[in-house]
Formats: structure tokens, C-alpha cells, sequence
């Protein structure tokens, strides 16, 4: 029997790719690992406290150590950050080895999910055009994921049914 990869789910913070992810996990009945929760539970810090205390660099850097180590497993449903997929070396790992989802929404539905959340350190004093800028930015790396899944208008429940789908037909 041949050993399934990774399934690496990849969006901009406010995705849902820890809701999705897990659900995706017991859909297919595989172990789910939510890294910004790994490094939280390292670190014993939540991410806005990483990033308060030592700064974006230093996340960064447990970040990369972290989600390398992580894409190691097999057969796992892993969640990344929404930032780690920006990284070279996460990049390249993600796309040699696994399979990986992008979660897409419109900006709009991101801007109005992040706004929502306090606990978002990189966009915690940013204005709605820079928060816009930022989700364009990251979204040219994001379309090198595997799939692109157009979440706008759909449930939780069909984005899970859709990636299980494509990942159980690989």
C-alpha cells in the first residue's frame, strides 16, 4: 500500500484552515496537527505574545523549525500559519513532499474575519488597504499550492467533502 502525503492546508489568517483542517482529519481518519497551536504549546506563549515579546523574526524562525519538522509526518492533516507558506524553505518542502489546499476567499470575507479577531499580531495596527495589500501579497504565493479551493458561498461542510474528494482521487 502506498504512503499517502501530507495534506498541508495553506491561507491568509481568518481562512478557517484549523477548522477545516481538522475536520478534514476525521473525514479521513488521519492525525491533525495545527502548527500556530505546536509553536504556542513550544513556546508557552500564545502567537500574539511570541510576537510582543520577541518580535515577527524570532516567530518566524520557530515557525520554519517547527512546520519543517511537522511535514516529516506522513498521513497528516497539517494547518499551517497563514504566513508560513511565504517562506522559501516551507514552500519547497510543502510542494515536494505533500499536498497542499489553498483555502481561497475574496478579500473582502478575509478583511471582514480578520477584523474580527484580536489575536492577529501581524495586522493588529494595520489599516483595511494595507490589510488588502498584505492578503494580495501573500495570495502570489498561495497560488502555488496543489489546489485552489473558492471557499466564497461555500459551508464548512462542502470545503471539507471537496477536499477530501480531490485528496482520496490522487
Amino acid at each position: 500500500m502506498k504512503i499517502k502525503k501530507n495534506l498541508v492546508l495553506l491561507g491568509m489568517m481568518g481562512s478557517g484552515k484549523s477548522t477545516i483542517g481538522y475536520l478534514v482529519a476525521q473525514k479521513l481518519k488521519k492525525r491533525f496537527v495545527d502548527v500556530d497551536r505546536v509553536i504556542e504549546k513550544e513556546m508557552k506563549n500564545s502567537i500574539a505574545e511570541i510576537f510582543e515579546k520577541k518580535g515577527e523574526k524570532f516567530f518566524r524562525g520557530i515557525e520554519e523549525k517547527i512546520v519543517l519538522k511537522t511535514l516529516k509526518n506522513n498521513d497528516t492533516v497539517i494547518s499551517l500559519g497563514g504566513g508560513s507558506f511565504v517562506n522559501e524553505k516551507i514552500r519547497k518542502e510543502v510542494l515536494n513532499k505533500n499536498i497542499s489546499f489553498w483555502l481561497n476567499w475574496s478579500s473582502l470575507v478575509l478583511l471582514k474575519r480578520i477584523k474580527k479577531n484580536n489575536n492577529r499580531p501581524v495586522v493588529f495596527n494595520m489599516l483595511d488597504n494595507e490589510i488588502l495589500n498584505l492578503i494580495n501579497l501573500r495570495s502570489k504565493f498561495y497560488i502555488r499550492s496543489n489546489y485552489k479551493i473558492d471557499c466564497d458561498g461555500m459551508t464548512k461542510k462542502q470545503i471539507v467533502k471537496k477536499i477530501k474528494n480531490i485528496y482520496e482521487n490522487i
